[in-house]
């Protein structure tokens, strides 16, 4: 289905380096497609239409790779990209956005609107890098927008975008999971509870199949058993409503073996490990020692 917001007149503008016109649309632009951006392109194929996207990144065959699995065009370069879209993803890793950033800088206009995943870059040094008349969408995904089950925390100021701008960033998000818009000054805190955290979910999985698996379950099926409880679970949260430790409650039967393992967890430190890693995760993002 193509989005209702990417079927606006096209403009033009001319590059003068390579003597050319691209076309430019209202579509969204992927500049990188690492595990991170790759994952995003997927999700948003599934409510987007192959001609709404264009993408770039520095490898060719991957290019190629990617379009020919996806039917997406891809740019040459990122001033091209970013020229042939109106929403403009920065999928790259931190240490190279300066570089991206300085290629994008003539290109970008007030039109634009740019969506920074960087878990260290404020929407402040963004726009001091490309203007500070730009447009700017602060996010965090994460990899399970793969499988469209992305949790995405955005910030950005409600007063630099339209009512059908702000509407497409949240169509967009919402096309590979889900979106919260938080303060800036909590995107940090994003980062540890959904941005970082799948790696410590498949940590969980990996190490619960184990256990079992020393037991006679085969490794394929004790993935599968377990991998199918995290899923379940999690969706007992988010639609029952009711608090984590309720949903708990009602698994630990009095005397019984859930209670007994509850039990264990605590006594090896399972929520204080959890919580030190957030620690850690923030202090990382943040940029403490």
């Amino acid at each position: 289905m193509a989005c209702r917001y990417c079927t606006g007149t096209p403009y033009f503008k001319i590059d003068v380096n390579r003597q050319k016109e691209w076309r430019v649309m209202a579509k969204i632009g992927f500049i990188g497609m690492g595990n991170m951006g790759y994952a995003m392109l997927k999700g948003a194929l599934k409510i987007f239409s192959p001609e709404d996207i264009v993408f770039t990144c520095p490898s060719e065959s991957r290019r190629e790779s990617i379009k020919a699995e996806t039917g997406v065009d891809y740019a040459q370069s990122n001033a091209e990209c970013a020229n042939r879209a109106k929403y403009i993803v920065l999928a790259v890793k931190p240490q190279v956005y300066d570089v991206v950033l300085k290629n994008i800088h003539d290109i970008v206009t007030q039109e634009h609107v740019i969506i920074s995943l960087a878990p260290n870059k404020t929407i402040e040094d963004v726009t001091k890098s490309l203007g500070t008349d730009k447009r700017v969408v602060r996010a965090m995904p994460n990899t399970p927008a793969l499988v469209g089950e992305g949790m995405t925390g955005i910030s950005y100021d409600d007063n630099a975008f339209t009512f059908e701008e702000k509407d497409m960033i949240n169509e967009f998000f919402n096309s590979f999971g889900r979106v919260v818009k938080v303060n800036e000054s909590l995107m940090s805190a994003v980062v540890c509870a959904s941005g970082s955290s799948p790696a410590y979910v498949y940590m969980f999985i990996e190490a619960l199949a184990d256990g079992v698996v020393q037991y006679g379950i085969p490794r394929s099926q004790a993935y599968e058993l377990v991998a199918q409880t995290v899923l379940g679970s999690a969706k007992m949260v988010l639609e029952t409503g009711e608090h984590p430790g309720m949903l708990k409650d009602k698994v630990c039967s009095p005397g019984g073996t859930t209670i007994r393992a509850v039990a264990a967890l605590e006594a090896n430190g399972f929520r204080n490990a959890l919580i030190k890693a957030s620690d850690e995760c923030y202090k990382k993002c943040t940029g403490e020692k």
